[in-house]
């Protein structure tokens, strides 16, 4: 009987383990994380809006593959070349369609534990397909929203502004969602970059780096009103609420003179705007404009701005770069710093100071605004020897190194040309014996500032360039540095 009674129990374990899973077992869900193509991606989570979502083909090809954690672009895949796929996502599915898809699995990777938000796969004949994200507690920012006609990355760019600590910029999706209930999907790259979204609308359609921009998914967003921006993190959903306009832009074009400092005008010409743009003018303070002729009064040297508005305010506005120039140099180098050359102001320097572009220290040389600036003198003018470029370090051998100098700033014609010496860097001011500091700046840019002093601003004519000089001030030239040469040989023998 006991025998039997075994006999028994093994069949009904055959039969078990013959048996298949119960349906609850089979429709467990896994977690993991799946590569997931942009249009599959955005699919649920555009609506009616829903259609094909390119991937971005880039000619800066190895930013593509930055995809790592805390890289440019976290959380994305790639074809490993030149082209991002889609993101990489947490997902939820059962064992059964897991199993259904076989290989073509989207790279599916398990993950040890529920994660904050996911989207959930379902498969049907092989195929499948993607939920909007599953989020139990999605979020809302009350955030800024800055948006921005005149960008290179595009035709618009928004900024989201007032950013708490801490806030996720390393989106894996973003949305924009329209008063007329339409919904815009934005790619990584070519929309979504270090926290902005950007996009072209159809007008400008490359970018500095030489991409090419898709316009034709959001050529609609033109004259439309964006309601809310949805980011989308690996926690969830992240909702600004806003009531952006999103002006229309056009191909027209708007070009300014560069003129004279001073007191006087330029002239400018506005072509290929729409009939019902209703045109408004603004430049600087001081500044007066009518069509076609900007006039002012007393205007320092430097690069300005004329602004094109719509009155009705339906278009973009277009703006345009001038500068007002000057063969005048109102400064010079002394003490370690930038001052007034004699017969300018204060005032004169500090313009000089605010406009300066470009510093050349011997052959090499270093934007001073814009992207990659290196700021080898401050807002003072004061120099720094510490500075570096991408590249190292500006001066090599510090303070106590013998460099030739070219200061440029936009508006004047004539760079300041300093030549530095090793005493030139010491600062010696608590000693009365010693001299606070030896620098020898090029005496034709001495000369220069010296001769601009009693010119206008406006006048190009009455004040020579930097460096030209008669043949008997080259002769006092070669005698004063015959003269600066021996005083040094007897400072270093003493």
């Amino acid at each position: 009987m006991k025998k039997a009674v075994l006999i028994s129990a093994a069949a009904a374990l055959a039969v078990t383990a013959a048996m298949p899973i119960s349906a609850s077992a089979a429709d467990e869900l896994i977690y993991g994380t799946m590569n997931i193509p942009y249009t599959e991606f955005y699919a649920a989570e555009m609506g009616s809006s829903a259609g094909e979502v390119d991937a971005v083909t880039s000619a800066t090809k190895n930013k593509v593959l930055m995809n790592g954690e805390g890289q440019l672009f976290e959380g994305t895949y790639n074809n490993g070349e030149d082209t991002i796929l889609g993101v990489t996502y947490p997902v939820a599915a059962s064992q059964a369609d897991l199993d259904a898809l076989g290989d073509n699995n989207y790279g599916f990777t398990r993950l040890d534990a529920e994660p904050e938000a996911y989207k959930t796969v379902t498969v049907s004949g092989g195929k499948a397909s993607f939920s909007a994200v599953q989020d139990a507690e999605p979020e809302t920012a009350d955030l800024g929203v800055k948006l921005s006609t005149e960008t290179p990355w595009g035709d618009y760019l928004i900024d989201l502004t007032e950013q708490p600590e801490g806030f996720d910029t390393k989106y894996r999706g973003a949305l924009l969602k329209t008063a007329d209930g339409k919904t815009y999907a934005m790619r990584h790259e070519q929309n979504i970059w270090r926290g902005e979204i950007a996009w072209s609308s159809g007008i400008k359609t490359e970018e500095p780096h030489g991409n090419k921009l898709d316009s034709r998914m959001y050529e609609s967003l033109m004259g439309s009103t964006v309601k809310e921006i949805v980011l989308i993190t690996t926690k969830g959903y992240v909702t600004v609420s806003t009531d952006t306009y999103i002006p229309v832009k056009f191909a027209g074009t708007l070009n300014v003179d560069n003129s004279e400092a001073g007191t006087g005008s330029t002239t400018f010409t506005a072509e290929g705007f729409p009939q019902d743009y209703q045109k408004k003018y603004s430049a600087a303070d001081g500044f007066a404009v009518t069509d076609g002729t900007i006039c002012y009064t007393g205007a320092k040297p430097g690069s300005y701005k004329l602004t094109v508005s719509d009155d009705g305010k339906k278009y973009a506005d277009l703006t345009a770069s001038f500068v007002l120039e000057t063969d005048a140099l109102p400064v010079e180098y002394k003490n370690g710093s930038l001052v007034a050359a004699d017969g300018f102001t204060d005032e004169d320097a500090q313009n000089f100071i605010r406009n300066l572009a470009r510093v050349e220290v011997g052959e090499n040389a270093y934007n001073a605004i814009g992207k990659g600036s290196v700021k080898i003198f401050d807002e003072n003018g004061t120099i720094n020897f510490d500075a570096e470029s991408r590249s190292g370090k500006v001066f090599a051998d510090g303070a106590g190194g013998t460099y030739t100098l070219t200061v440029a700033a936009t508006g004047y014609r004539n760079p300041l040309t300093v030549q530095l010496a090793p005493e030139a860097a010491e600062t010696t001011a608590t000693n009365a014996e010693k001299t606070t500091q030896t620098e020898t700046t090029a005496a034709a840019s001495q000369t220069n500032a010296a001769t601009n002093a009693t010119a206008p601003a406006g006048s190009s004519n009455s004040a020579p360039k930097t460096g030209d000089a008669g043949i008997g001030m080259l002769a006092a030239l070669a005698s004063a540095s015959a003269a600066a040469a021996a005083l040094t040989r007897k400072k270093h023998r003493s």
